[in-house]
């Protein structure tokens, strides 16, 4: 359980960092992909994958004067128990606010930038995600990340995101209940929504058969007809 990490996670349990925005999503759904393995393509997956590759595809990193990029950084946390890759992480030079980094002169203010490809959506599931990733940073490189920016592909712009205390207090939570179900391999029901239309799972999922009465409640309604 949980309660028993207060060292945090060994690797061998790390969850994927990114499925912080799927558990958000649907809790059922973050359970189909994780725990039993399963998924479906559909056209926005396919679309936002191509975004994302455009993004990053390996690790890179440039300087451009007191700038420096990173492209698909690879991220973890022992806290959070996950692990994963930051789309671009920007480093803007700082020297009495910053940290050290490792080959690099000067200290530096540390920012995670996630890539999304459509727009803005009215849940906070990217912002939970963008707040993990900086949890991660944080532990890494011993800094404390204030902000982060979300770039959206369909309006073109990048939104800034303050990260506050309420925010990651929110994915900690979010990734103990992850841990928990994940230990007991456990995939939850859920009430079907207007979202089921668009998620990519929805033929496995089969979110219309939850109205169904299990066959234990079945066979307990006719035997109680049969005796009236």
């Amino acid at each position: 359980m949980y309660s028993e990490k207060l060292n945090g996670y060994p690797e061998s349990e790390y969850l994927m960092l990114s499925g912080i925005q799927h558990f958000t999503f649907c809790r059922r759904q973050w359970a189909l992909i994780h725990i039993e393995q399963q998924w479906e393509e559909n056209l926005r997956t396919v679309e936002g994958n191509l975004f994302h590759k455009k993004a990053h595809d390996g690790y890179t990193a440039e300087k451009r004067r007191d700038l420096i990029i990173s492209r698909g950084m690879p991220v973890f946390s022992r806290e959070l128990g996950a692990s994963g890759v930051c789309d671009i992480v920007e480093f803007y030079r700082d020297d009495e606010k910053g940290v050290s980094l490792y080959g690099r002169e000067g200290k530096y203010l540390v920012y995670p930038v996630e890539y999304k490809k459509g727009k803005p959506k009215e849940d906070d599931s990217d912002v939970l995600q963008l707040a993990a990733q900086a949890i991660c940073l944080e532990e890494m490189l011993a800094c404390r990340v204030e902000k982060g920016y979300l770039f959206y592909g369909e309006t073109r712009r990048r939104i800034e995101i303050l990260l506050e205390e309420a925010v990651r207090q929110e994915v900690r939570d979010a990734f103990r209940e992850m841990h928990q179900y994940y230990e007991r391999r456990y995939t939850p029901k859920v009430k079907r929504t207007k979202a089921c239309n668009a998620c990519s799972l929805k033929n496995l999922c089969l979110p219309q058969l939850m109205k169904n009465p299990s066959a234990k409640a079945y066979i307990a309604q006719r035997i109680g007809e049969e005796e009236i």
